[in-house]
Formats: C-alpha cells, sequence, structure tokens
C-alpha cells in the first residue's frame, strides 16, 4: 500500500534535504511519504560543521532518522556523494529496506576512503581548496558543473549549497557486507555523465542482480528532472 511505504532521500555533497523540494512535493501528492534528512555540516545544519565529520556521520544521521521516525518498507534513495551513506544504511538495517535506488552515485570498496579513489591530481587540488578556503571544507562547484543550465535553477541551487567537509572525503568507508547487501538495487545514471562517479557506473553494470537505468538529465537530476525521477523512483517503489 502506498502509505505503508516510506521514501528515504538522501542529498550528496554541498547540496542538503532542500534539494529533494519538488520530488518529494510530487511522490506526497501520490500518496506516499517522504523524508528528506540534511547531513550533518550540511544545508540548514552547517553550523555544525567540524572536522569530525565522517562517512560514519553520515550513515549515523540516517539511519537514525529511520530508527526514530520507525520507518519500514524504505524506498532509499543515494544521490552521488549520499550513495555512500545509503549503501552503509543498507548495510546496517537492511529489514528496514526494499530498495536501494544510487541516483548518478559514488561507490568506494571496504575500508576505502573517497580521496583514494581519485586521481593524485585531483586529490591534490581538493586539499589545496580546502586549504585556502577554510581547512575544514570543501567550497560548492558552480551550478553549470551539476548540470543545470536553466537560470532560475542555478540559482536556486547556488543559493543554498554549503562547503562540503574534506574530513567525509578522506575518512574510510566500512561495511561488513558486500555492496548492496543483498537487496534490490536499481542504479540510476543520468546522460551524459556531469560527474565523474570514480568507476561506480562500471561496477553497477557489473553486477548482474542489479538494475541499471540511464536517463537524460543533469547530475542533480531532482532539480533539473524531478517530475521524471520522482515518476520513476514511485515505478520502481
Amino acid at each position: 500500500m502506498k502509505g505503508d511505504t516510506n521514501f528515504v532521500l538522501v542529498h550528496g555533497a554541498w547540496h542538503g534535504g532542500w534539494c529533494w523540494k519538488h520530488v518529494a512535493k510530487n511522490i506526497r501528492q501520490h500518496g506516499f511519504n517522504v523524508y528528506t534528512p540534511t547531513l550533518t555540516g550540511l544545508g540548514e545544519r552547517s553550523h555544525l560543521i567540524s572536522n569530525k565529520i565522517t562517512l560514519n556521520t553520515f550513515i549515523n544521521d540516517v539511519s537514525g532518522l529511520i530508527e526514530w521516525e520507525q520507518l519500514e518498507n524504505i524506498v532509499l534513495v543515494g544521490h552521488s556523494f549520499g550513495g555512500l551513506a545509503a549503501i552503509g544504511v543498507a548495510d546496517k538495517l537492511p529489514e528496514r529496506i526494499k530498495h536501494v535506488v544510487l541516483l548518478d552515485a559514488f561507490l568506494l570498496n571496504n575500508n576505502q576512503s573517497t580521496m583514494e579513489s581519485l586521481p593524485s591530481t585531483v586529490v591534490d587540488k581538493l586539499r589545496a581548496i580546502a586549504k585556502q578556503h577554510d581547512g575544514l571544507t570543501i567550497p560548492a562547484p558552480s551550478a553549470s558543473s551539476l548540470g543545470i543550465s536553466d537560470p532560475e535553477q542555478a540559482r536556486w541551487v547556488e543559493s543554498l549549497c554549503t562547503p562540503h567537509p574534506i574530513s567525509s572525503y578522506e575518512s574510510k568507508f566500512y561495511i561488513k557486507n558486500k555492496i548492496g547487501n543483498s537487496l534490490p538495487v536499481t542504479y540510476i545514471a543520468v546522460e551524459p555523465e556531469y560527474i565523474p562517479t570514480s568507476g561506480a557506473r562500471d561496477y553497477a553494470k557489473s553486477r548482474s542482480d542489479w538494475n541499471y537505468i540511464t536517463i537524460e538529465a543533469g547530475h542533480d537530476a531532482m532539480v533539473t528532472h524531478p517530475e521524471l525521477l520522482a515518476t520513476l523512483l514511485i515505478d520502481l517503489a
């Protein structure tokens, strides 16, 4: 039943729960419950920025929401960097989740950090940017680099994005089970590819037990194509 299905939408780097505004509205209009948590140090929680924020912090943010709201029958969606949190939650609370959706998401090997998955030139650049900024964060990129060409959408996103804690890029990714934890998983890749996702697409394609979908949208598909994305998520539910 629709009312028994809970969508938990997890944003990526620099964003907050706000980025799902239009997707969440559309899904709710179809009778589903939708939750859009903001991860520690970002969005309206940017005042909590520190060098103690790790991937595990983000996993705990989302799993905490699930436990305190007593959610079950969850369609768990992780966008971009938020895909790591989604995979971590699926590893931790598989009995609460019925489908994992990875939207143009990053994936890491167990005991690997995001920095370790990137070319050394990119790592050096990110660390230099953080050092020049405040030593704690990486400033948000332009909306155009996220595949957003509409001026109004670009202004909205750039006005609300906040710097991302670099410590979460440096921290290791730990899971106990195989990625996806034997749950139904759908990977949604956007075309064209705006943000290289460290081999995540190739990995997703290699998983015969996963569903792989491509859509024409920006990397921030929840902004550029909210109705298309909402319809797709509802179909998956």
